[in-house]
Formats: structure tokens, sequence, C-alpha cells
């Protein structure tokens, strides 16, 4: 799941939420144990960087993890209190706003897209070359009318191709390769590590979806609840200075993010250290993240058109 960073500083890191040592935690602290859902990809790696180097513990907190899939289908615990906060890609912040099924807020940025990170393959063996050749194709992504289908899109657009001249089906990432075989879909849209799985086993990109017009969108980023902010202001200042300490070591240290994934992933050493990745920072461009909204609205996968600004607190503590 490298180049200019999309999220937000939320806060001025370290010096707006009162300094940058380990301060043992304000006993004021509304909740001193977090729980988070992680997602088993690179873009977790900051939180688990943090609680391996002592972040949580300095400012009081204990943070449990729990794997999750998809944010989606952890709502039911972020609405009622039993998760605190949870990765989540902007598209899916994005659409589980626009949804109605919750308020979420963007907690802290994780990473930008970059070139070389996502990318539409097709068999060795097909007459597939170009964007331009998928005209009346299929093409499998993991989830439709998210971030697969919108990057392609744009790519489609500019090769001069309507996004309904290309077929769009749902095949989770560790099929994708399967139905290449089988041919069951024509093109297949995948992420790291399967991207370079794909490409050992002779697939050929066609489409670098994370260059060109879509080069700089913002992948991931924690979430919260609007309402878990409000209740918990001092817990949520604690718990953001210590991810942005986190933050700023994987934006400058590849071989911290490469040490920590495969201990939550099942990502081995030597393939978490060869495959690329976005670009980690602290603040997300908010000009990138208002483009991605404006796409995912104009393919119809937002009802309505949102204001990035709102999905963005002023300040954290």
């Amino acid at each position: 799941m490298k180049r200019a960073a999309l999220a937000i500083v939320l806060v001025t890191a370290l010096a707006a939420c009162g300094g940058g040592g380990g301060t043992g935690g304000d006993a004021a602290q509304e909740k001193t144990t977090l729980t988070v859902g992680v997602v088993p990809v690179p873009s977790s790696a900051p939180l688990f960087i943090a609680e391996k180097n002592g972040f949580f513990k300095a400012e009081g907190l204990t943070v449990k993890t729990e794997i999750i899939q998809a944010p989606q289908a952890v709502m039911p615990k972020i609405l009622n209190g039993s998760m605190d906060a949870f990765l989540t890609s902007y598209v899916s912040l994005l659409a589980i706003n626009d949804s109605g099924a919750a308020k979420l807020r963007l907690f802290q940025h994780v990473q930008t897209a970059a070139p070389g990170i996502a990318s539409v393959v097709v068999p060795k063996d097909s007459p597939v070359k170009s964007a331009a050749d998928l005209k009346g194709k299929t093409v499998g992504v993991n989830v439709l009318q998210a971030l697969g289908q919108t990057v392609t899109n744009a790519h489609l657009q500019q090769a001069g191709l309507k996004p309904e001249d290309v077929k769009f089906v749902a095949v989770p990432f560790a099929d994708q390769l399967t139905a290449l075989s089988t041919k069951k879909i024509d093109a297949a849209w995948l992420v790291e590590p399967f991207l370079s799985a794909a490409k050992k086993g002779g697939a050929v990109e066609i489409i670098d979806t994370t260059s060109g017009p879509t080069a700089g969108l913002p992948l991931d980023a924690w979430g919260v609840s609007e309402e878990w902010l409000t209740k918990n202001p001092k817990t949520a200042a604690a718990f953001h200075r210590a991810l942005a300490k986190a933050q700023q070591i994987v934006s400058t240290d590849r071989e911290a993010i490469n040490a920590v994934i495969p201990t939550y992933t099942q990502i081995p050493a030597e393939t978490a250290a060869a495959m690329k990745l976005g670009q980690f920072s602290a603040e997300v461009d908010k000009a990138e993240f208002q483009k991605l909204a404006d796409l995912l609205h104009g393919y119809g996968y937002l009802k309505t058109k949102p204001d990035v600004t709102t999905l963005i607190p002023a300040r954290i503590g």
C-alpha cells in the first residue's frame, strides 16, 4: 500500500502539543489505554516504530493493536468506542464520511503516492501494450470504486478513453495472478508486494498508476472519529505526539521501515527491503487531497463533492 506528503500536520508536531521529550504522560488524560486498528501493510509501520522506541510509554499510553482488513468493517467499534483509531486509506475516509456511516477526521498523515508502487499489469503474451489498448477489456481491482479504479481511470482518460470503455471487476490481490493466467481478467491493478511478485513471474506493466496525473495523491493516514477527538483532547494530543515522532523517523530512515515490516506482516525481510514505497511525511498536501476527492466525485464514487479542509482538525493539543 515518495513524493510530497499529503496529509496534514494536525499539530505543529511536538511544539504545539507541549515539547518533544517524553513527559510520562498527562495525569489528566481521559484514557491511557488505546486500541488501534492496523492493516498489515507498510503504512502501519510508524505505529510499530513508535511502540518499539517507547514513544507511547513516554506519553503515559498503552497501545494495543487489532488487525483489520478495511475501515468500513470496524466502524461499529469506532462508533461504540471499543476502537480508538485506525489506519485508513484516504479513499475510505472520504467514502465513509460521504455515506454518513460516521464522522471521521484525519488524525495523522502517513504515506503519499510515488511512481512505481501501484500499476496495471498484463500477461507477458498479452496483445494489450498500453492504456489505450484496454478499451473493451476487463481489469481486476481489489475493491470497486476505490483507489485502484480511480487512478486507473485517470490514466485511461489521459489515453483518450472513457471510464465506461473498460470493465472493472473485484478480485483480491492474492487472486489476481491466477485470474490473469486463466484469462478471467485481461489486466490487473496491483500494489506492492504483489506488484513485484507479478513482475518476477513475467507480468508486464502497462500503466504506472501512481505517476503522471496521479503522482502525489495521498494514500493512507490514521483516522479517528470527530466524537473521539472531542471527548479525548489530552489523550489525542499525547497519541499524536508519539505518532508524529515516529512519522519523522519513517520519513528519513528507510531501514527503520524495513526492520519493522516483517514483525507485523507476512512480508519477508528481503521483500520488504526491495519493494518500492510511497513517500512518508508529516503533512498532507491539501491540494492533492482535494484532487483525490474531486476525482472520486467526478467518477460518481462520492455522492457529494467534499471540502477536504473540513476533515482536517485545526489543531490537536
